[in-house]
């Protein structure tokens, strides 16, 4: 089965104590895209514009990521710009350009099947919407979201809620969605508003997984170094649902290996700046942090 992702794909520049980088790949749906395509074949659609170097969509394709979907626009890529303090708890933004962005209304390839697993990313939770009724998926149904769609879109995201079947979010999200303090009642509340599945990622502090009174948590991959912690959410739902999306029923042990498989895949993210941690790492890697993350946690 395919994962079809819809997102922003994104030319940043980032800044960390570890070094810059300028006008490199960036955006939800890039990340999202690169992890999901260790398991599986991958539908992007998106949107760039004219200055978006032809070499990511090549890295693209590469990883069996059709980018059909990739609607090229007479324009500029979105862009952003930003900086980690010391500790790298958190992006300033420093500036933000939608550009083509702005006015994305994203046509559905042939190539989309309903039957395919579905990640909306993290955008406008009406353009999601949108998708989410063009495409009218059979399949496994994830979304990503962020604080700026809770402030600004809350309506529209907990209408959307009730038609997906796995909801991710940061842990500060969680609280700012739910107002409750203690994340296992953010979890209860959120679910309750229609999520059959909810995922609270908590960084480098690993993830809480809560389903019908079913709670589970998993650890963050431990790591000497992170050089840039963007995308590291959006590939940690890619790996999420790359995994799923290749079983046809989905059982309680599944859902706990996808947890690690996307921490896994986080971890390489977080190595490097931009996707090169993904671009550069092998499924054999991804293989060996699982064997040794089993290591880790079994007692």
């Amino acid at each position: 089965m395919r994962v079809t992702v819809i997102g922003s794909v994104a030319l940043d520049t980032v800044e960390t104590p570890y070094g810059k980088r300028e006008d490199v790949l960036g955006g939800s749906a890039s990340y999202a895209s690169l992890s999901a395509s260790f398991f599986a074949p991958v539908n992007l659609i998106s949107v760039v514009g004219t200055d978006f170097p032809k070499k990511y969509l090549a890295a693209f394709r590469k990883r069996d990521i059709d980018v059909t979907g990739v609607e090229t626009k007479e324009g500029k890529t979105f862009r952003w710009k930003a900086r980690y303090p010391a500790d790298l708890s958190h992006a300033e933004t420093l500036a933000t350009g939608l550009n083509v962005f702005t006015d994305f209304k994203p046509s559905i390839p042939p190539n989309i099947s309903s039957k395919d697993s579905l990640l909306l990313a993290n955008i406008d939770p009406e353009l999601q919407d949108r998708i989410f009724r063009s495409v009218k998926p059979e399949g496994i149904v994830a979304c990503d979201t962020m604080n700026l769609w809770i402030e600004r879109e809350k309506k529209a995201l907990t209408r959307l809620l009730k038609k997906v079947d796995l909801f991710l979010l940061n842990d500060a999200e969680a609280r700012q969605f739910s107002g409750e303090e203690n994340l296992m009642d953010a979890a209860r509340h959120i679910a309750s508003k229609g999520a059959r599945m909810v995922v609270i990622k908590k960084g480098e502090h690993g993830s809480l997984f809560f389903s019908g009174g079913v709670c589970f948590v998993v650890p963050a991959y431990p790591l000497q170094a992170v050089k840039d912690p963007t995308g590291a959410g959006d590939t940690f739902a890619g790996g999420m649902m790359g995994y799923l999306s290749r079983r046809s029923k989905i059982t309680d042990r599944d859902l706990r290996r996808s947890l690690v498989y996307g921490s896994i895949l986080a971890s390489f993210a977080v190595e490097r700046f931009s996707v090169d941690g993904l671009l550069k790492t092998s499924p054999e890697k991804v293989n060996d942090r699982y064997r040794h993350f089993r290591s880790l946690t079994k007692f």
